[in-house]
């Protein structure tokens, strides 16, 4: 089954831009991405999910939604999702 972050040997996606972080350049772009980040870890480290659960959440994100999301709101995406489907938030 093709998900939308499997993409090997399809073509016709353009390059990948590759960007070196420079010197100085702080971890996050935004401060809601270190809130993210740190969200993450602490449900991680409180057992609400383990991080194959985390990975399968975001693998299982609609193919649209997936290529027109960053980074971390796909984290939050899978996040929400997760804490849906395990009935923590309504």
């Amino acid at each position: 089954m093709e998900r939308p972050h499997d993409l090997g040997g399809q073509e016709g996606l353009g390059a990948i831009p590759f960007e070196h972080a420079e010197a100085g350049e702080p971890p996050f772009h935004h401060e809601w991405e270190a809130r993210v980040f740190a969200l993450n870890r602490l449900l991680l480290m409180q057992g609400v999910y383990n991080l194959d659960e985390f990975r399968y959440a975001v693998e299982r994100m609609d193919p649209e939604q997936y290529r027109s999301t960053g980074y971390y709101e796909r984290w939050f995406l899978a996040i929400e999702r997760l804490l849906a489907e395990k009935k923590v938030l309504p």
